[in-house]
């Protein structure tokens, strides 16, 4: 993953602090605001914790270098937060299973436990502003900061996305491009407008032609790796079929493996996630855990904010966690 691009805020402007300040003199009280965790001390120092005030979990590794450039960034917040949130790092190194379960594939990535339960995170070395304001969102806002013009942008593009404006939406992604000509976000976005107007093969073009910089960058991965899904799907059956056969035999995992990904790129989520979920309920061992590997592929596509991998980690971390 790139240090400097991140797909959920991507012309922040400034300069990543990648130093912390502790200040000098008498050692300092005990805080317990910051820690590091083992997979067995995960349930206490994070779900049971988190019942008590947000819980941010930093997933990590020595050899990470933009985990290094984070750190700092997110210690020193955290520590400025008076007391609103809780910091803990797992070292996926020493401690590859939890991470493993949460589909944690690409690091730095960080995510929120509130009530015992995943409901936010981002991935990368992003800027102290937005480390502020994602702890603003899962904690509550310290003050009644001004919204940065680009959150206002993005959410005017998604209201237009959402509402099948897609050319109003690509021109605003557009704009976005003027602006920063390598904002792999708003390279996304145009290439999103594109597969939902049917055109994935333009979609593929435009992503071929990216400066290899923003191609590496996770936001244009995953949409890569959305238009690869459906050009699976589509040689995977008639999905009547596949209700068909699950109506004979609800078990034939296999059918509905395949109609999980169909929905997928259908866009009923929900129903994709559903279908993967029951297959994890009933049986792990089907094609190597292929219900839950097959879910954290949909979650790298759909990004760590939409409701549907909010909702579907949810039910993930119930059924892993029970």
């Amino acid at each position: 993953m790139s240090a400097s691009d991140n797909p959920y805020a991507s012309s922040y402007g400034g300069q990543m602090n990648v130093s912390a300040s502790y200040g000098g003199g008498a050692a300092p009280a005990v805080d317990d605001s910051v820690k590091d965790t083992t997979t067995a001390n995960f349930s206490r120092d994070v779900l049971e914790a988190s019942r008590q005030q947000p819980v941010l979990v930093d997933f990590w590794a020595p050899w990470c270098g933009p985990c290094k450039q984070l750190q700092p960034i997110i210690e020193k917040v955290v520590r400025e937060s008076a007391g609103r949130v809780k910091l803990v790092k797992l070292n996926i190194d020493d401690h590859p299973s939890i991470p493993g379960q949460l589909g944690i594939q690409s690091i730095p990535a960080v995510i929120a436990f509130v009530g015992g339960r995943p409901v936010d995170g981002f991935m990368g070395a992003v800027p102290e502003s937005q480390v502020r304001e994602f702890i603003d969102k899962v904690a509550g806002p310290a003050g009644a900061d001004e919204k940065a013009e680009i959150e206002a942008l993005l959410a005017e593009t998604k209201t237009l996305f959402d509402a099948g404006d897609l050319a109003g939406a690509a021109d605003l992604y557009g704009a976005l491009l003027q602006a920063d000509p390598e904002n792999p976000l708003a390279l996304a976005g145009i290439a999103e407008c594109m597969i939902a107007a049917g055109q994935p093969e333009n979609a593929r073009q435009i992503l071929a032609n990216a400066p290899e910089a923003v191609a590496a960058d996770p936001a244009v991965a995953a949409v890569l790796k959305k238009l690869d899904q459906i050009e699976e799907a589509r040689k995977l059956g008639d999905p009547a079929a596949l209700e068909q056969a699950l109506a004979l035999n609800a078990d034939d995992h296999a059918a509905r493996l395949k109609l999980a990904k169909i929905r997928n790129v259908e866009g009923d989520r929900q129903a994709a996630a559903d279908h993967l979920l029951y297959i994890m309920k009933h049986d792990r061992t089907f094609d190597d855990d292929g219900g839950r590997r097959e879910l954290l592929q949909f979650f790298e596509v759909w990004g760590p904010k939409d409701p549907a991998t909010i909702a579907a980690r949810r039910k993930l971390s119930s059924i892993l966690f029970s």
